[in-house]
């Protein structure tokens, strides 16, 4: 009889190792409620999955305000109805939006970032992963498999090395390495100077591309993963019942499992790959040779990739800022005197916000109770009261009287050099400094730079590099290293000022 795979088998899935479920049941429900398989089946997938192709994937944007991504989306509607007539997407862009970030839909994020009013949006991983899905249906002129090949086998050569225990086998394979490297020396100095063929060229680079754009899809998921912690830990939060000390012990022993689990530490490792300035610098030679070779500029590759290494950069920064939302969280329960000062209150808070995420989570529970005499609904969340006398009367502005009078001159002797006494910083000058120094070099640290340019007016001027090195694009943090900062004062006295690691990076 022929072998049947019974229902239930569980596969793996090839790039996460994620075992999935195929049979129907399974299968019918993803494609009711993922967001990816509902977007795909969508009447205005095109419009939705283009739209969010050009705005969010090819610029590798993280968050986007309301107000410009409105105007983006009305250019884009404005100049679909010229082509397919007035009636297509009839509706504004902001409804459009507000559907697509809506719960039965899924394919934007809308939230508000600290310190902001405006709602903004993002990504969410099942819509990138949608877009993915769309850009490999394309045929590709060229599918290479070589380097693939060659990527399995070194994968598997590291793991049997890293771990094999034994140290004689492990000097054994390091002899064999070196033999090799040797008759390769031997053959190069000999005149046998082996090189890739276009063919290879072009498979190695398709590689390298697809892992990069996979890359920055990945981060959004890691994203994604935090917040659903941070979103269990409110929830928690809002149904317990025991010790705050109880709570915060459970809470803080998973958030450290977390960072101690393969995702926490393939994370860290990579963000501290990335971090050095040796192999940013490195990275940014190796792009610049490999993009001037004629066999990659015969795919006519995306200009982004060029500079693949800074997005890659800035989509770590904007994970980082997404787990300090979690402390952030702990901090203000830390700080939640009303728990002891009304405890009536927050019980009743607390039962409300439980049975929210009940009714949230049961399927046509909010209908039914709306249905019953027991369910009340309010307009809004907190009255409007208007009174009439808290707007100010009219005043009348008071005409000034001029006097024709001249005014005689005092005879008291004022002392000018307070008007030359103060200190300004010229930035423009800083800049240019930084421009000069960045010619030669990819990055460089706060510290070379006050290396090569004393500070001249203390701290006023280290403020003004730092300012700089905050604006978009030109500088970053590094919170995980320190370095150390000296200027000499007006009374000649050395200072230090000890502040993490400013690196300035060179604008492409």
């Amino acid at each position: 009889m022929p072998y049947r795979r019974p229902l239930g088998t569980m596969r793996a899935d090839s790039r996460h190792g994620i075992a999935l479920n195929f049979d129907y049941t399974t299968l019918e429900t993803l494609r009711r409620t993922h967001p990816a398989w509902r977007l795909l089946l969508a009447d205005s997938a095109a419009l939705v999955a283009s739209f969010l192709h050009r705005v969010f994937v090819l610029p590798n944007v993280r968050e986007i305000a309301q107000a410009d991504l409105v105007e983006r989306l009305e250019d884009e509607l404005f100049a679909l109805r010229q082509t397919l007539g007035e009636a297509t997407f009839p509706r504004p862009a902001a409804e459009y939006l507000d559907d697509w970030a809506a719960a039965n839909k899924g394919w934007l994020r809308k939230f508000y970032p600290p310190g902001s009013d405006e709602p903004h949006f993002d990504l969410t991983p099942a819509t990138e992963k949608a877009i993915a899905w769309l850009a490999a249906l394309a045929q590709r002129a060229f599918v290479g498999t070589e380097s693939r090949l060659m990527t399995v086998f070194e994968l598997l050569r590291q793991m049997v090395e890293g771990s094999e225990t034994d140290p004689q086998v492990r000097v054994r394979e390091l002899q064999r390495r070196r033999a090799e490297i040797d008759a390769e020396i031997a053959r190069v100095q000999g005149g046998d100077v082996p090189l890739l063929d276009e063919t290879a060229l072009r498979d190695r680079f398709q590689q390298m591309a697809a892992t990069a754009r996979e890359l920055l899809a990945d981060f959004r998921e890691v994203e994604q993963n935090f917040r659903q912690l941070d979103r269990s830990v409110r929830e928690r939060i809002a149904r317990w019942e025991g010790s705050k000390g109880a709570l915060l012990a459970e809470i803080l022993g998973e958030r450290d499992a977390i960072a101690d689990s393969d995702q926490g530490r393939s994370f860290r490792a990579f963000w501290d790959f990335l971090m050095s300035s040796q192999r940013q610098e490195e990275l940014s030679a190796l792009l610049d040779r490999v993009f001037e070779l004629p066999a990659v500029r015969t795919l006519a590759p995306e200009a982004p990739l060029r500079r693949v290494h800074y997005d890659w950069l800035a989509a770590g920064e904007h994970t980082q800022r997404t787990v300090a939302l979690l402390s952030q969280q702990l901090r203000r329960f830390l700080d939640d005197q009303a728990l002891l000062e009304n405890r009536r209150i927050m019980e009743i808070l607390r039962s409300i916000e439980a049975n929210a995420l009940v009714l949230r989570d049961t399927p046509g529970a909010m209908a039914a109770l709306q249905a019953t005499t027991d369910c009340m609904r309010i307009d809004e969340t907190s009255p409007k009261v208007d009174l009439p006398f808290e707007r100010p009367l009219y005043e009348p502005t008071a005409r000034p009287v001029i006097s024709a009078q001249p005014l005689a001159a005092d005879a008291t002797t004022i002392d000018a050099g307070a008007l030359f006494d103060q200190i300004v910083v010229d930035k423009p000058r800083l800049a240019a400094r930084l421009r000069q120094l960045l010619q030669a070099r990819a990055q460089v640290t706060l510290a070379e730079v006050v290396a090569a340019h004393p500070l001249e007016h203390g701290l006023a001027e280290l403020v003004t590099y730092l300012t700089l090195a905050a604006e978009p694009g030109k500088g970053t943090f590094d919170d995980s290293s320190s370095e150390r900062v000296p200027w000499r004062g007006p009374d000649g006295t050395w200072r230090i000022a000890h502040l993490p690691r400013v690196i300035f990076v060179r604008q492409t």
